[in-house]
């Protein structure tokens, strides 16, 4: 008996040591596949900046402020499309099973990048489409000229850097042109109703007042720590820079939109009426609301979504005593002088500041973690106000440059105020301010995560940002959240008029007819927006998908949690993970209500 029991102590202390070494070999490979997959995962990120030096810039990181790639040449389409397949063979080798939850998250978002960008490649829209009135290069490259946006101008060197800069630039509208003219005779051009619109934009910078010319920006705000000699040659550059470089190629491109291309414009107004443009609208879809939906079931969600947000309309329209149809209410709300009550730009800006302070008292009920970055309002500059919506630009990585909020107020005393609350609770916070700075603050994340964006998570958040006004303090004014009502209506619109005119056949005419019956939006807001629907399918769809999605989760979660359900840890769970496709977020709420039961 006694050698019995020894010899079973002896085998099991034989296994115990053989289980050891197996957990030990186990552990020291998940280490070994974890460093690999940590530095594939590094060298994707620093591939990424080299290939794209502007991404660089706006992300903080200041290595690259002198390049410009020209982002339309044969050899760049060569280097980016390499790029992807080979990241795509690198991890397909590392086994899931040896990563952790996160890291896991991280492969499935850089396959889904690669499959996404390199399925964008086989379409040639972006190659012989490369200039709208809204989404291009070339309206980034001004933010950059103005001195204000990302480019750097601190010393000499970062002076310098941008001429060289400037160079690659004029290189990339010269490859416009060429691409543009190439795509005129295959079929690729944009609505003539869109080159309208770009025409001025360009024409605006062929202005030869150089003391007020966009490009001369930087000149006029020169640190005072430059020497006089210092300011004497930078400025004798950027002057012979914007004479004999800038102004001429606006020029030559400014008389191409407007003798040769106008002319050939296209009469159709959705993306069908390109080469191939039906299978680019899908692939637009799945970008953008990264879901597999159809344009018909977006267009039929978008139908029922207006007709449920009319209801509660009416009930606004009710409370405030209007005697009328929904429509004239509607034409009140927009022509009430009431709610267009400021003269100057200053007033609208300080409007938008004093709903942040309303709001603080309140953050901390709905958010545990919050933000360091720091946020700036901001009026749109002067030479895109007219064709922009209100934006978000996010701050550095680093957090020296603050998220910034730009309103467009072209005229002051037509600004109308309605929504404006909404309007900060989804651009500003804690919308995507939150959403963009928090991903950016969070060390668990690798550094490629905190630069992407998927448009149906990022307006997604900012839409459901819109719903959470009362809990902060909001809409207190049956106006505003008549204000709220309206933006969520403008985006159930969207997929109504978006899957319209690019699926449906819908011209611009019956898009804008359709939007100015089931909204509170001013007339040339409305053509505004339907033109931004034109240059750019699909985009427009991503908000109330990605909104829709975060609002059943929240509501799955409440249920199946019961008490332990809190909206501070929800948000949380939502937000830390920064921006991904919709059903990786939908696997990761569904784990969190797992564990938490």
């Amino acid at each position: 008996m006694k050698k019995s029991i020894l010899l079973l102590l002896m085998f099991a202390m034989i296994t115990s040591c053989k289980d050891e070494k197996k957990n030990d070999s186990a552990e020291k490979e998940e280490n070994r596949v974890s460093a690999q997959f940590d530095s594939i995962l590094n060298n994707y990120y620093e591939d990424g900046l080299k290939l794209n030096p502007i991404s660089a810039t706006t992300s903080g990181d200041m290595r690259y402020n002198d390049q410009f790639p020209n982002f339309l040449s044969q050899e760049y389409e060569d280097s980016l499309r390499n790029y992807y397949t080979n990241y795509k063979e690198e991890i397909s080798q590392i086994n899931d099973n040896d990563l952790s939850d996160t890291e896991r998250m991280s492969k499935d978002i850089l396959e889904w990048e690669c499959d996404m960008n390199l399925e964008a490649m086989e379409f040639k829209k972006g190659k012989y489409m490369p200039i709208d009135q809204m989404w291009s290069v070339n309206l980034f490259m001004g933010q950059l000229a103005s001195g204000a946006g990302a480019q750097p101008f601190k010393t000499v060197e970062d002076y310098e850097n941008w001429m060289k800069r400037v160079d690659g630039y004029l290189t990339w509208m010269e490859s416009a042109e060429k691409n543009m003219r190439e795509g005129m005779e295959k079929g690729y051009v944009l609505p003539a109703s869109l080159i309208q619109k770009v025409i001025p934009q360009m024409k605006s910078m062929t202005d030869a007042d150089m003391e007020n010319h966009l490009f001369y920006g930087p000149i006029n705000n020169m640190p005072d720590s430059f020497s006089e000699e210092e300011k004497k040659q930078i400025t004798e550059n950027y002057r012979k820079m914007i004479k004999e470089k800038v102004i001429p190629q606006y020029e030559k491109m400014h008389s191409f939109l407007k003798d040769e291309y106008l002319p050939e414009g296209r009469e159709s107004s959705g993306i069908a009426g390109i080469p191939d443009g039906e299978a680019y609208y899908k692939h637009q879809i799945k970008l953008y609301t990264t879901t597999d939906m159809t344009a018909e079931e977006i267009h039929q969600l978008g139908l029922d979504e207006v007709e449920r947000i009319s209801k509660e309309m009416e009930k606004v329209k009710e409370e405030v005593g209007f005697d009328g149809d929904l429509k004239s209410f509607f034409n009140y709300v927009r022509e009430n002088k009431d709610l267009m009550p400021y003269t100057k730009p200053e007033e609208v800006i300080a409007n938008f500041e004093q709903i942040h302070e309303t709001m603080k008292p309140n953050i901390d009920k709905l958010f545990s973690v919050t933000p360091k970055t720091e946020f700036e309002v901001r009026r749109t500059e002067a030479f895109r106000e007219n064709s922009a919506s209100a934006e978000y630009n996010p701050g550095s990585l680093d957090g020296t440059r603050p998220g910034i909020f730009y309103v467009p107020i072209p005229d002051a005393s037509a600004y109308n105020t309605y929504s404006d609350e909404s309007l900060f609770l989804h651009e500003a916070i804690p919308g995507h301010h939150y959403q963009v700075s928090l991903t950016q603050e969070n060390e668990e994340l690798p550094d490629f995560r905190k630069t992407l964006w998927y448009s149906g998570y990022g307006e997604g958040w900012a839409l459901y940002s819109e719903s959470l006004g009362k809990e902060l303090g909001l809409y207190t004014d049956p106006y505003q959240y008549f204000g709220t009502l309206g933006a969520e209506m403008h985006r159930a619109v969207r997929l109504v008029v978006d899957t319209g005119l690019h699926s449906k056949g819908w011209t611009r005419e019956e898009a804008i007819q359709y939007s100015l019956e089931n909204e509170a939006e001013l007339e040339a807001s409305v053509i505004s927006e339907i033109e931004r629907y034109m240059a750019n399918p699909g985009q427009a769809l991503s908000y109330k998908i990605g909104q829709l999605k975060i609002k059943e989760l929240r509501e799955r979660a409440r249920s199946q949690m019961g008490d332990n359900f809190d909206i501070r840890e929800y948000h949380k769970e939502v937000l830390e993970t920064g921006c991904i496709p919709l059903q990786l977020l939908e696997r990761k709420i569904h784990n969190w209500i797992a564990e938490a039961k």
